[in-house]
């Protein structure tokens, strides 16, 4: 077990691995802890997806700085990557980064942080006791130090089910065969599956979006696909006429086309409908609202948003709020029950603190369950907390970043379906040539 206390980074995704970046840059000791045995794991899952946000946004500029030192040459700023652009083109070239590669550990993945020999009821000498972080890798139980920890390990691994309840529908394991859950790569490494299928796709946001559209898209080639909206809203999705009015204009195109798609009837949408079980028959599955049944189909894609793992991280002290679960001061400026329009201020440290001293959690994960997380926010995050952690309260208080509106804005007492996972870095397939 390492014994110098140290900043230790949870997750080497684009969050993760720009935290590395601006460690390095304040000259601070660090180690990375990535479960998966590659760094951006969760966006290759997505890879064939186009973000809705350019390189310019996608880049954080210190990290960029780092690497042009070593050679590296930067995207154009106006194009648009997929994901597997973004962890070919930055995640990968940082993450090999001379003064990054030696304290990256992939494979290792984290199941407990606590204080050394302190449990969450111990307050005497909390703050001078380093944390202690259990991790597994290769097989074999390891522990490290840390003087500081940021969690950067986001949300993709803990999605939320079909449920409309919170909890997977009544069948919903049981069916787990017949359910996806994320953004399926249907044009291209899935298309058998759902080429020529009947598919249900739950969800109200530009995850779902992303796959309508590439459902869609199979019509001319697979013209018996046959596709079923499930939208818990009564109304129009959160992203319905965003349009010309979104400041991300690839964006805007994204919702756009899916009002398209509705107008002209090439996909069914069942509105108000609250998934509560999951039948599986001779003739395939179904769905169920109370009384309310749809289906028979073949496969299910679920694009119900996205929840945080909070399980290793019972022994600290963290402020969360009891809705978002996002830290609490945070919550109010992106709690979708409030709001799902205009720029979340640019935030930082102070935002993200908890009772806990010097533990953060930041990226995707900061969001909780709330939706529309920008790269370029993370990027924020980590540059305010490792100048706070540095000692330098200037550079942590500053802002040092102006968000583009979201275009498109519904108030009501529901929160928003499934806007998260889409929205990583500004997800969207855009079909205004044809899905984070």
């Amino acid at each position: 077990m390492s014994t110098e206390p140290h900043v230790v980074v949870i997750g080497a995704g684009p969050v993760g691995l720009t935290a590395a970046a601006h460690l390095v840059l304040r000259q601070m000791a660090f180690t990375v802890l990535e479960a998966a045995d590659a760094v951006g794991a969760s966006i290759r899952q997505w890879g064939h997806v186009r973000l809705f946000s350019s390189w310019a946004m996608d880049i954080d500029p210190d990290a960029a700085a780092l690497l042009r030192q070593i050679g590296w040459t930067p995207p154009a700023d106006d194009d648009h990557p997929t994901g597997h652009d973004l962890v070919d083109g930055y995640l990968e070239p940082l993450a090999a980064h001379p003064r990054i590669r030696p304290h990256l550990r992939l494979g290792a993945t984290v199941t407990d942080i606590t204080r050394q020999g302190l449990s969450r009821l111990d307050t005497d000498g909390r703050a001078d006791s380093p944390f202690l972080i259990r991790y597994t890798q290769g097989g074999v139980e390891r522990e490290i130090l840390a003087s500081a920890v940021l969690d950067a390990s986001g949300t993709w691994t803990t999605p939320n089910p079909l449920g409309a309840a919170g909890i997977p529908a009544s069948g919903e394991r049981t069916a787990a065969e017949r359910i996806a859950y994320g953004i399926p790569d249907v044009l291209g490494a899935d298309r058998a599956r759902y080429a020529n299928k009947r598919v249900a796709v739950a969800g109200g946001g530009h995850s779902a979006a992303n796959v309508l559209l590439d459902l869609a898209t199979l019509g001319p080639t697979a013209p018996s696909t046959n596709v079923t909206w499930l939208l818990r809203r009564s109304g129009a999705p959160r992203f319905a006429g965003a349009g010309a009015n979104d400041e991300l204009p690839e964006r805007g195109r994204l919702g756009t086309a899916v009002d398209q798609l509705a107008a002209k009837g090439v996909i069914t949408i069942e509105r108000g409908f609250r998934s509560e079980s999951v039948t599986i028959g001779a003739d395939g599955v179904t769905i169920s609202d109370g009384d309310r049944h749809i289906g028979p189909f073949d496969e299910i894609i679920v694009t119900t948003g996205l929840r945080p793992n909070l399980a290793p991280l019972g022994e600290l002290r963290l402020d969360l709020d009891e809705i978002v679960e996002a830290p609490r001061a945070l919550a109010p400026l992106i709690d979708p029950n409030v709001h799902s329009c205009g720029t979340v201020p640019p935030h930082g440290f102070m935002e993200l603190s908890h009772p806990e001293p010097a533990f953060f959690i930041v990226g995707m994960k900061s969001y909780g369950r709330a939706p529309t997380f920008l790269l370029r926010t993370g990027y924020e995050q980590v540059r305010s907390v490792v100048a706070a952690l540095a000692g330098d309260l200037d550079a942590a208080s500053r802002v040092e970043l102006v968000l583009p509106e979201t275009g498109a804005c519904s108030l009501g007492n529901r929160p928003a379906e499934g806007a998260g996972q889409g929205s990583v870095g500004g997800v969207g397939r855009y079909h205004s040539t044809v899905p984070a």
